[in-house]
């Protein structure tokens, strides 16, 4: 039998997201983020079940030609642009777009070979001041690319740094400084990430990237996900290796830092930080067995988590136990554990069995 530590993923609840972004942006084409290994969720049957989408966004090489040579022949946009001058062959063999957001980048394929038309990203930094050329540059830059032999369609892109926070003024400000770049231009643009695509429709523009949201996790700290309209996509889950009896006073686990508040049952599941279960989670962060809320008890180990089963008697080995997904909102586990969605999502480590519905 193999080890039940599983992640289910649900391709209809995903197709589900896609859909609240087409409905908060409607005049918007959509560039689904994928990156990550699709936050987790498995990159090329994410991408086979947004065939919808109008563009997939990747960091590098490697997540674009998997892509390609499974049969994708959607746009594919390269986030974090070219690396070297050897990317450029590879970029032109698979026919994709790429970011540009720094000089060396422009310096690369001004020296380099350009055998197609080659569709460019120019990144603007409107504020996030992480990448991006400076709005005061645009000009000249765009100068540079559309004198580069085969220079494709060039678009206009931009990254917020506080769109989670609806009441953020920076986003305003942001919003009106890319605005203000290459005034006159017909350039395509986009700026919208989730959090965007949900609380600031001045935002959304001819291109919105979703990327959290289409995982069913919420964007903002304190709204869930379920009242966005979101659907979870990965449900966690392993279940009851052992279930033990123990007195009060018991301690449970590494450190022994909680202990048994009455005789009750403690059960083990088959799964822990080597999985991707964050190691910080307290006691008390929730799980579900058959169902039913219980709570851990005691630290994290690497291939287990204990959990109080004092409210439930009747559980056995073999029963299920739901980390995370349906029922059990993985933004609350990752509040608890200090963290966020995105990481938990994309720390689910390669010994977790994938099944797909």
């Amino acid at each position: 039998m193999t080890r039940p530590a599983r992640a289910r993923i649900d391709l209809q609840n995903l197709q589900h997201n896609f859909s609240c972004v087409r409905e908060s942006a409607p005049a918007s084409q959509v560039m689904a983020i994928i990156k990550a290994n699709a936050y987790g969720h498995g990159l090329v049957r994410v991408a086979q079940a947004l065939r919808a989408a109008d563009a997939l966004g990747v960091v590098g090489l490697k997540e674009a030609i998997t892509l390609r040579e499974a049969g994708c022949d959607q746009r594919i946009v390269l986030l974090e642009g070219l690396f070297s001058a050897d990317d450029i062959a590879l970029i032109n063999g698979y026919h994709l777009d790429v970011v540009i957001h720094h000089r060396n980048q422009l310096e690369l394929l001004e020296q380099g070979r350009l055998a197609r038309p080659l569709d460019i990203w120019l990144k603007v930094d409107t504020g996030m001041h992480r990448l991006g050329f400076a709005p005061t540059d645009v000009d000249a830059v765009v100068e540079r690319l559309m004198a580069l032999p085969h220079a494709g369609t060039l678009r206009l892109m931009t990254h917020f740094a506080s769109a989670d926070e609806p009441d953020s003024t920076s986003t305003t400000e942001q919003i009106g400084r890319f605005a203000e770049v290459g005034r006159g231009m017909t350039a395509e643009r986009t700026l919208a990430n989730s959090a965007a695509i949900l609380a600031w429709p001045d935002s959304h523009a001819d291109w919105v990237r979703p990327g959290i949201m289409l995982y069913g996790g919420s964007p903002f700290t304190g709204r869930d996900a379920q009242s966005l309209g979101l659907k979870p996509v990965m449900t966690l889950r392993s279940e009851l290796i052992a279930v033990n009896a123990h007195r009060k006073g018991d301690a449970i686990g590494y450190g022994g830092s909680w202990t048994c508040s009455k005789d009750m049952n403690i059960g083990v599941a088959a799964i822990g930080y080597g999985d991707g279960y964050p190691r910080h989670a307290p006691s008390g962060t929730p799980v579900l067995v058959n169902g039913q809320r219980a709570q851990l008890a005691g630290r994290v180990s690497m291939d287990m988590i204990c959990i109080d089963l004092g409210e439930q008697p009747a559980a056995v080995v073999g029963d299920e136990v739901i980390l995370w997904g349906g029922g059990l909102p993985v933004d609350e586990v990752a509040a608890l554990a200090g963290t966020l969605s995105y990481e938990l999502l994309c720390g689910v480590s390669a010994r977790v069995c994938y099944d797909y519905c």
